[in-house]
């Protein structure tokens, strides 16, 4: 294959792959209205069938992108659509089986794992072999995962509410893009050497993630990633249900188009936002989520349309903003060598945040705490967290450890 065909491939197949599982981790997201109406599954069931599929995607995220640094970033991303394919079908078949559904999520939790750490180091990679600017990579892959997750969710809910099959067709769709995605993925160039000598386990150790800069720049944020989008897509449909009883789905689906919309339309503006040894856009980042959080708080106390559909923007833009922040940061930290580990560390702690449905439907039913009253607490504590960014970047060992990595640093320290 010539070079130029290399190129014209490249990132653009590694990126319909992103797409194809970000599809599949999301399309589940706005049937959780329809599966509540299924009497033998709770809401906390429901909610916690939401969270489930983390189980895949953090032990694809923390053993996939450190063995792609070893072996290399097709042998682990290859299996991404198939795995995607395989979960959607396992989706299709539990309609009334919680157990077939928790299956059928961690499988697709797994493919978007893949997706997450090794696809991201490999669109990032190939972005560099054709001479796009620095931060390209980190946007084209945050960009394609929140496209995937917005179409996955918008398609699912109007195949679902109008479409035959509302419990089968939307996962046939993804079945077949996965199909798509590994055929035009099978062509795309290696970018990373596979690795001689050295014992498995060292792979597994992530020289970055003891950086001081990342725990207190990086971690305090990333929970809200998909916090923000939980809240966004998850809890307020649920809770203005009563108001859209005929198109709940499709209710649904728009807050997940509106929230990610939103993040997709701020990640392209996060490059100018982003400043190397500023903390301007995590700061962003955790002011569009606190205020977001307290526009939530105050449609499920109002319970009124606009207002929830209006939260649910601010929140998507605290997502956009709080992702492309995140990676971006990452890519700086990173060492040459273990670029794809500690961004699986960064999506492992960015899923803590579909913790949050689950937990919060626990405190409803147990203690009688009104959901408003836990989004404000929300808002308080992603004041917080904004705080300790603040008060870290102010601290000369934190910006001393990201300082060194300028614009022309990185370039220097990508992978060869």
């Amino acid at each position: 294959m010539s070079a130029p065909t290399c190129k014209g491939i490249g990132w653009g197949g590694v990126s319909l792959a992103v797409f194809t599982a970000a599809w599949g981790g999301n399309q589940f997201t706005p049937l959780l209205v329809m599966y509540r109406g299924n009497a033998q599954m709770s809401d906390v069931v429901v909610d916690a069938l939401l969270f489930t599929y983390v189980l895949g995607i953090v032990p694809a995220l923390l053993i996939g992108g450190p063995l792609s640094d070893r072996f290399g970033r097709r042998p682990l991303m290859l299996p991404s659509p198939l795995i995607a394919a395989l979960g959607s079908g396992l989706l299709a078949l539990g309609a009334h089986s919680a157990p077939l559904l928790a299956l059928g999520r961690v499988c697709s939790g797994v493919a978007l794992g893949l997706a997450m750490a090794v696809g991201g180091s490999w669109i990032k990679e190939l972005s560099d072999r054709d001479g796009a600017g620095v931060t390209a990579g980190a946007r084209r892959a945050a960009l394609s995962l929140t496209a995937g997750f917005a179409l996955g969710a918008g398609a699912a809910a109007l195949l679902a509410q109008w479409a035959p099959w509302p419990n089968q067709l939307a996962y046939l769709v993804n079945i077949a893009l996965a199909a798509v995605a590994l055929v035009l993925l099978w062509p795309v160039p290696e970018t990373r050497a596979a690795a001689r000598g050295g014992r498995l386990v060292d792979d597994l150790k992530i020289p970055s993630a003891r950086r001081a800069a990342f725990w207190l720049q990086v971690a305090p944020v990333a929970p809200w990633v998909f916090g923000a989008c939980a809240v966004a897509y998850a809890v307020l449909p649920a809770l203005l249900s009563p108001l859209t009883q005929g198109w709940d789905i499709v209710f649904a689906g728009i807050c997940c188009l509106v929230g990610l919309t939103a993040g997709f339309f701020v990640q392209t503006l996060g490059r100018k936002i982003d400043r190397p040894g500023s903390p301007r856009a995590s700061v962003a980042a955790m002011g569009l989520t606190a205020a977001g959080m307290l526009l939530a708080a105050l449609a499920a106390n109002l319970l009124t349309i606009p207002v929830a559909l209006l939260a649910a923007a601010v929140l998507g833009g605290g997502y956009g903003m709080a992702l492309i922040s995140g990676l971006l940061t990452v890519q700086r930290i990173a060492g040459p060598d273990d670029l794809a580990g500690l961004t699986a560390v960064f999506y492992g702690l960015t899923y803590l945040g579909f913790a949050s449905p689950a937990i919060m439907a626990a405190i409803f039913e147990r203690y009688d705490v009104g959901y408003p009253a836990m989004l404000i607490v929300g808002a308080v504590v992603a004041i917080g967290s904004l705080v300790v960014v603040l008060v870290s970047a102010r601290s000369s060992g934190v910006v001393a450890a990201v300082r060194p990595h300028r614009e022309e640093d990185v370039l220097l320290d990508q992978p060869r």
